[in-house]
């Protein structure tokens, strides 16, 4: 058995209490006290698992957990402590361990991949390696835009040179896989502005808000390219006030996702160009494709050292899956920073009621990383 493997396994009682520990402490994004008990109970665990002292980076919604490298830093291990559970989750679904699984708000996505991460930098102290180098972010906004975080993230990334990685602790893909690309991100808020009136007395001295966004809803889905992997999808809208009356107000928001960079701009251009159609109505758009493509050429030659290291561990490959969602591994690889992702839990039901982790994949996952780690510091 690998020495990292089996140094894994003797800590999974410990990492899975640590575990518990952490979903049992509810972090929804933006409530800040919340998330701050959650950034405490992290450094916390950090400490006594590792010895290494935390920096708080506070935020309107609460602070970000930086563990700097004690030299000049090579990897970047990334995530996020905040979840998108509501207050509340946790007595409906409480953390639950049948031995084959875990359960419970955010072990998914993603606190069972910060706990395997720290333990990683674990084994690789323990087996005498030098970890100065490797840094700590567990940022507390992922899960709403990143807007608070990002200059930190990228300012992080920047400092370890193109040489360096940016591991990315999020969830796997389906069947444990490494995510080597994903998609730039972003939502759009159109809104429309009309004017009232009755809709039985006197229809025609309104200017109706909902005519006009049901013409800019079919104009909008017209805007993906399925041959570039572009999508441009209406997903929430809203108008009107009463039955009786011309609405004078509607607004939708739109779920935009690229695969090429050129056509975050010409989406972007698309959205900012909307005209009205209804005569008086009036239009306005907010948002942007905040996130980034992470393109394939940024994972690439991490991703050989991933499959490398899983034979090495455990004898077999991994695969590596494209993915739509983004994650703060988007700006890391955007700056052109080596960046991997999906190295975090393997399980499924991220944001929902079976949200899980496979308790086996845990060890694993854990030995898998301390060997990635290793080879990228012995580059």
């Amino acid at each position: 058995m690998h020495p990292f493997l089996a140094a894994a396994q003797s800590m999974l009682p410990q990492v899975l209490s640590d575990i518990e520990a952490i979903v049992n402490i509810e972090s929804p994004s933006r409530n800040a006290s919340q998330v701050a008990k959650s950034a405490a109970q992290l450094e916390s665990i950090i400490q006594r698992v590792v010895r290494r002292d935390s920096v708080l980076v506070d935020s309107d919604v609460g602070p970000h957990v930086l563990v700097p490298a004690r030299g000049a830093a090579r990897i970047l291990l990334l995530g996020h402590h905040d979840t998108v559970h509501p207050m509340g989750t946790l007595t409906a679904r409480p953390f639950s361990n049948d031995g084959k699984v875990l359960r419970g708000p955010g072990v998914f996505d993603m606190a069972a991949g910060i706990v395997q991460a720290i333990y990683a930098m674990a084994i690789l102290e323990s087996a005498g390696v030098d970890t100065s180098g490797i840094e700590m972010l567990w940022t507390s906004d992922e899960e709403v835009g990143s807007s608070t975080s990002r200059t930190l993230i990228e300012e992080r990334a920047q400092g370890l040179g193109k040489t360096g990685a940016v591991l990315v602790l999020e969830p796997s893909a389906d069947g444990g896989a490494l995510k080597i690309a994903r998609k730039g991100t972003g939502t759009f808020d159109v809104r429309i502005t009309g004017r009232a009136s009755h809709a039985g007395l006197e229809p025609e001295k309104g200017i109706n808000a909902l005519l006009e966004l049901a013409h800019q809803v079919q104009r909008i889905s017209t805007f993906g390219n399925a041959e570039l992997g572009t999508t441009v999808t209406p997903t929430v809208a809203s108008a009107g006030t009463t039955d009786n009356t011309v609405p004078a107000e509607a607004h939708v928001l739109v779920d935009a996702r690229v695969v090429v960079p050129e056509e975050k701009t010409r989406v972007e251009k698309l959205m900012s160009s909307l005209v009205p159609v209804v005569p008086g109505a009036s239009i306005s758009v907010t948002g942007s494709l905040h996130r980034p493509p992470m393109h394939s050429s940024m994972s690439e030659e991490l991703f050989a050292l991933a499959v490398e290291s899983q034979r090495a561990v455990a004898g077999e490959s991994i695969s590596g899956v494209s993915v739509g969602g983004g994650s703060d591994g988007n700006f890391t690889a955007a700056l052109g920073i080596r960046t991997l992702d999906g190295l975090g839990a393997v399980g499924g039901g991220a944001h929902g009621e079976t949200e899980h982790v496979v308790v086996d994949s845990i060890a694993p996952r854990i030995a898998l990383l301390a060997e990635i780690m290793q080879r990228v510091l012995a580059q």
